[in-house]
């Protein structure tokens, strides 16, 4: 069952909620002390970016049953399994144009995976192809902080319990979740006091909000996930030991880990 949830083991009735835009310590200690089941820290290039130094100093400073993620986009999936390893990270986040092929590879090195997805991109409706993995749908342009369409979003069949984002904050995550009953929130700058620096009475009341919003009286927003918990163990690092296959030919990629601005989110979701 998941940290921060209340109800039997095949029923989640509390929405699982995920901070992202970790840029400190004290920031995320803050967020796992008022409740957050999740923290998230961004490796593409932001105003949120983290070197592999401070996220594996989060990493080693968090409660145990604490999520970290990592934030990455269009990155080279082997770049990705290394740092996911190298630091400790239970769960790496991919935000860009990722195949299903590189995820389902990538999915098989790290111990879990979400895969984010806009409204208008066609692997929301195929999101089976991608493997075992907790997918995000954001905003129209992933990252930047736009909002979904929730009423449209509602109607869509997508074939996992899955994570919502874009444009959230303290004021309307509860009527998101109402509208959309999705699986989880995640949320960076509708919590921030300025760019990767939380506010705490945002961040406080963010939580206690989403975490007010009640299923429907017949439980209807209880979704049943005994095939695809989120539960993800500590990581086994093993670096000396090869993987069992190369990884998916991919095009060439400038990195996301600091070497160039491949692009900027500048209103990270």
């Amino acid at each position: 069952m998941l940290p921060g949830r209340t109800g039997t083991a095949s029923r989640v009735v509390v929405v699982f909620v995920k901070i992202c835009g970790i840029t400190s310590v004290e920031d995320a200690l803050l967020a796992a002390g008022l409740g957050a089941d999740a923290v998230g820290m961004i490796f593409a290039p932001s105003k949120r970016q983290v070197t592999a130094a401070l996220a594996r100093d989060v990493v080693r400073r968090l409660p145990p049953e604490i999520i970290s993620v990592g934030v990455f986009r269009d990155e080279r999936p082997e770049r990705v399994a290394e740092l996911a390893n190298q630091i400790g990270l239970r769960v790496v986040q991919l935000h860009g144009r990722e195949s299903p092929t590189e995820t389902q590879w990538l999915a098989r090195r790290v111990p879990g995976v979400i895969k984010a997805f806009s409204m208008s991109d066609p692997g929301l409706d195929d999101v089976l192809a991608y493997g075992g993995v907790r997918p995000m749908v954001d905003g129209p342009a992933p990252g930047s902080g736009l909002p979904v369409d929730w009423h449209a979003l509602a109607e869509r069949r997508i074939d996992r319990p899955y994570l919502l984002a874009g444009g959230l904050d303290p004021d309307n995550v509860a009527e998101a979740i109402r509208i959309v009953r999705p699986w989880g929130v995640d949320v960076a700058s509708g919590v921030e006091a300025a760019p990767g620096r939380k506010d705490p009475t945002k961040l406080r009341h963010f939580i206690t909000n989403a975490r007010a919003a009640a299923p429907d009286d017949d439980g209807s927003r209880s979704i049943g996930f005994d095939d695809q918990a989120f539960d993800v163990p500590s990581p086994t690092i093993d670096l000396d030991r090869p993987p069992a296959e190369e990884p998916p030919p991919a095009p060439a990629r400038p990195t996301s880990s600091g070497d160039g601005e491949l692009y900027d989110w500048s209103a990270d979701s």
